[in-house]
Protein backbone atom coordinates (compact mmCIF):
# COMPACT_ATOMS: atom_id res chain seq x y z
CA UNK A 1 0.00 0.00 0.00
CA UNK A 2 1.73 3.23 -0.81
CA UNK A 3 -0.03 4.86 1.10
CA UNK A 4 0.86 3.70 4.32
CA UNK A 5 4.79 3.50 2.84
CA UNK A 6 4.36 7.41 2.89
CA UNK A 7 3.64 7.41 6.01
CA UNK A 8 6.33 5.50 7.03
CA UNK A 9 8.89 7.46 5.10
CA UNK A 10 7.45 10.85 6.04
CA UNK A 11 7.88 9.34 9.79
CA UNK A 12 11.55 8.06 9.52
CA UNK A 13 12.08 11.62 7.69
CA UNK A 14 11.19 13.17 11.39
CA UNK A 15 13.16 10.72 13.23
CA UNK A 16 16.39 11.36 11.30
CA UNK A 17 15.53 14.94 11.80
CA UNK A 18 15.83 14.53 15.65
CA UNK A 19 18.55 11.90 15.77
CA UNK A 20 15.63 9.04 17.17
CA UNK A 21 15.56 6.06 17.39
CA UNK A 22 12.45 4.14 17.75
CA UNK A 23 13.27 1.27 20.47
CA UNK A 24 11.01 -1.41 21.82
CA UNK A 25 7.84 1.31 21.86
CA UNK A 26 5.90 2.96 18.63
CA UNK A 27 5.06 6.22 20.37
CA UNK A 28 2.45 8.69 17.87
CA UNK A 29 3.38 12.22 16.99
CA UNK A 30 1.84 15.27 18.81
CA UNK A 31 2.20 18.40 16.91
CA UNK A 32 2.17 21.59 19.36
CA UNK A 33 4.17 24.08 17.24
CA UNK A 34 0.83 26.16 17.65
CA UNK A 35 2.07 26.18 21.48
CA UNK A 36 4.97 28.49 23.44
CA UNK A 37 6.59 26.16 25.94
CA UNK A 38 9.44 26.23 28.36
CA UNK A 39 11.27 22.70 30.08
CA UNK A 40 11.76 22.68 33.71
CA UNK A 41 13.25 19.96 35.42
CA UNK A 42 11.19 17.10 34.43
CA UNK A 43 8.43 18.53 32.64
CA UNK A 44 7.31 20.70 29.82
CA UNK A 45 4.78 23.41 29.68
CA UNK A 46 3.23 24.66 26.90
CA UNK A 47 0.33 27.09 26.57
CA UNK A 48 -0.95 29.50 23.54
CA UNK A 49 0.74 32.39 24.60
CA UNK A 50 3.72 32.93 26.74
CA UNK A 51 2.14 34.88 29.27
CA UNK A 52 -0.26 31.94 30.27
CA UNK A 53 3.53 30.65 31.01
CA UNK A 54 4.47 33.15 33.33
CA UNK A 55 2.19 32.59 36.90
CA UNK A 56 2.67 28.77 37.37
CA UNK A 57 0.09 29.08 39.47
CA UNK A 58 -2.65 30.53 37.00
CA UNK A 59 -3.34 27.07 35.61
CA UNK A 60 -3.67 28.45 32.26
CA UNK A 61 -1.13 25.97 30.73
CA UNK A 62 -0.63 22.04 30.13
CA UNK A 63 1.94 19.87 31.73
CA UNK A 64 3.25 17.11 30.67
CA UNK A 65 5.93 14.72 32.43
CA UNK A 66 9.36 13.93 30.40
CA UNK A 67 8.78 10.69 29.73
CA UNK A 68 12.33 8.78 30.59
CA UNK A 69 12.11 5.43 29.29
CA UNK A 70 15.09 3.60 29.74
CA UNK A 71 15.36 2.30 26.69
CA UNK A 72 16.19 5.78 25.36
CA UNK A 73 19.70 7.36 25.31
CA UNK A 74 17.51 10.52 26.09
CA UNK A 75 14.25 11.95 26.19
CA UNK A 76 15.07 15.67 24.84
CA UNK A 77 16.00 16.24 21.04
CA UNK A 78 16.57 19.55 20.03
CA UNK A 79 16.62 20.28 16.18
CA UNK A 80 17.69 23.68 14.29
CA UNK A 81 14.21 24.69 14.44
CA UNK A 82 12.53 21.96 16.06
CA UNK A 83 12.72 20.04 19.59
CA UNK A 84 11.13 16.81 20.36
CA UNK A 85 10.32 15.61 23.73
CA UNK A 86 8.97 12.19 24.74
CA UNK A 87 6.29 12.99 27.24
CA UNK A 88 3.60 11.08 29.35
CA UNK A 89 0.51 12.60 29.57
CA UNK A 90 -0.88 10.98 32.85
CA UNK A 91 -3.81 10.51 30.89
CA UNK A 92 -5.35 7.52 29.37
CA UNK A 93 -1.73 5.61 29.59
CA UNK A 94 -0.69 7.65 26.82
CA UNK A 95 2.76 8.94 26.20
CA UNK A 96 3.76 10.70 22.72
CA UNK A 97 6.67 12.20 21.02
CA UNK A 98 5.64 16.02 21.14
CA UNK A 99 7.12 18.11 19.01
CA UNK A 100 7.53 22.13 19.33
CA UNK A 101 8.76 24.62 17.45
CA UNK A 102 12.27 26.17 19.16
CA UNK A 103 11.18 30.24 18.04
CA UNK A 104 8.32 29.80 20.62
CA UNK A 105 10.32 28.29 23.43
CA UNK A 106 9.85 31.11 27.19
CA UNK A 107 12.99 31.22 29.00
CA UNK A 108 12.60 29.40 32.22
Amino acid sequence: MELLDKEQAVRQEIFNYFGYVEGWRVLPLDDARAYFWVLEDKVVRFAESPESLEDKGDGDYYKNEIYTNRHLPKWVYEGADYTMIVVDTHTDGNQLLQIFDNAKKVGA
